[in-house]
């Protein structure tokens, strides 16, 4: 039986895709000299959506607590929501246009990863959709404290489904592009 490829199934890349990888594992990235610019600047952004997630269910926690009020959680809710709705599709554009596309075509042997990776994209969005929906909704009312708790409460456990298919996603596809951009160079990779 093979291993599960859609998002919402597997646990890591399938071991055929992992050859690559195996070759150039993240312990000896830092020290490649194509590390620095292309790979470290995405790899950034990489972070920066883990971060934002981790914050936001904090901020949950927090104001589910008692630790903040209810207008310090909608607001952080709202500021930093909206910069993951915004710049992860924005992430995602790049990615299908300029980051998959290349590696596909200069390592031949993982572009069947690269199509996995862009059809997380589109499971990805839908979850985000419901993200947006979520916070939406919890954010509709904040002038009776209670129901925004309970509200708070409900979007938080969902969003765990979000952080979880999105870290998969994240660290399969730094995996992948990371791999083939550090064994060719950004200069390497075919036009």
């Amino acid at each position: 039986m093979s291993e599960p490829t859609e998002l919402e199934q597997r646990e890591g890349l399938p071991e055929a895709l992992r050859a690559l990888v195996k070759t150039c594992p993240r312990e000896i990235w830092q020290g490649r000299a194509s590390f620095r610019g292309l790979v470290s600047l995405w790899l950034g952004r990489q972070l920066m959506f883990r971060k934002i997630m981790a914050t936001r269910h904090s901020d949950a926690q927090t104001f589910l607590d008692g630790g903040s009020e209810v207008d310090t959680c909608a607001a952080r809710l709202s500021r930093l929501g909206g910069m993951l709705e915004h710049d992860l599709h924005g992430h995602q554009q790049i990615e299908d246009m300029h980051y998959f596309p290349l590696p596909a075509r200069t390592e031949t042997s993982v572009a069947r990863g690269f199509e996995n990776l862009d059809a997380d994209h589109h499971a990805i969005d839908h979850h985000l959709d419901r993200f947006v929906k979520g916070a939406n909704g919890t954010l509709v009312r904040r002038d009776d404290a209670e129901a925004f708790r309970t509200r708070t409460g409900r979007f938080s456990a969902d969003l765990a489904g979000l952080a979880a298919r999105l870290n998969r996603h994240l660290l399969d596809e730094e995996d992948l592009v990371g791999a083939v951009i550090l064994k060719h160079g950004p200069d390497g990779l075919r036009g």
